[in-house]
């Protein structure tokens, strides 16, 4: 008669548990890594879903519009307000427009605009996805020899990787439009001393490296709601955690990619010229 085996001690219980926890980063990450790879694969793979893409364009850009040009006109006001008051503790107002733009361009522009991507696209893709994992209607597609990557995946994350720079474009004008407005209009700040440093202080780069910023953000964002959704498991209950996980996993990775694209950015400062007119 077999000896019936004895539980494993509690300190073993624990130290396998955590050694787990800690391991699933690196699994996620491994399997993003591998997600990806088949992602960017099916781009270049016929057929061409185009008419899905543009549905996808329409749904992330034209949709998140009001949303983005109203976060977009509060955030350049209430800079504006902080901006005047600091700057007029020493008598730098002729800095306002400057500072409120070079902000705007760098990084609250991109940086608030991808949060509202992710609040708002990432959580319906992860949702769509999830749902569709879940009541087999991806596999129905792999049954039917169509390529769930290709047909599902690669609309959304190109769609994601134009939609972002043209929102970040979008609250970036109507930050600047919402700031002048205060300082001209409230604060009696001179237009010409709003505009006096602009030409001169903020450079076409600054703003196009914020758009790059933007582009791969809103690429890296969508690819993972797009993975937690592909992913899901367990009924509504695992929608809901993919949901979830993708709308956490974005946000970590907009910052995470915000300071390392700042910081290769600062460290290779080449290319700034003389401002916008220079």
């Amino acid at each position: 008669m077999a000896e019936a085996q004895s539980p494993p001690a509690p300190g073993r219980s624990i130290l396998t548990s955590f050694s787990t926890q800690a391991a699933r980063p690196l699994v996620v990450l491994g399997e993003l890594s591998i997600f990806f790879a088949h992602s960017l694969s099916a781009v270049f793979r016929p057929p061409y879903r185009v008419a899905a893409f543009f549905y996808q364009l329409d749904f992330m850009a034209f949709g998140s519009l009001f949303v983005v040009g109203l976060t977009g006109l509060f955030t350049g006001m209430v800079l504006a307000l902080q901006t005047i008051y600091a700057f007029g503790l020493f008598n730098a107002q002729s800095l306002v427009g400057a500072t409120v733009e070079l902000s705007l361009s760098r990084e609250l522009a991109p940086i608030f605009t991808s949060i509202v991507v992710v609040a708002r696209v990432g959580s319906a893709v992860a949702t769509e996805l999830g749902t569709m994992r879940v009541t087999e209607q991806i596999d129905a597609l792999e049954t039917m020899a169509v390529d769930p990557f290709n047909y599902l995946v690669v609309p959304r994350i190109l769609a994601a990787a134009i939609a972002t720079p043209l929102l970040t474009m979008l609250f970036n004008a109507i930050g600047l439009t919402g700031a002048y407005g205060v300082a001209v209009l409230l604060r009696d700040l001179h237009p010409s001393t709003f505009l006096n440093r602009l030409e001169y202080l903020v450079d076409l780069k600054d703003i196009t490296e914020g758009l790059g910023k933007a582009c791969v953000i809103g690429f890296v964002v969508i690819l993972i709601a797009a993975y937690r959704g592909y992913s899901a498991k367990g009924g509504a209950r695992g929608v809901g955690i993919a949901t979830t996980q993708a709308v956490v996993g974005g946000l970590i990775a907009i910052f995470a990619i915000d300071y390392i694209y700042t910081a290769i950015s600062l460290a290779n400062p080449a290319g700034r010229g003389g401002g916008l007119g220079g």
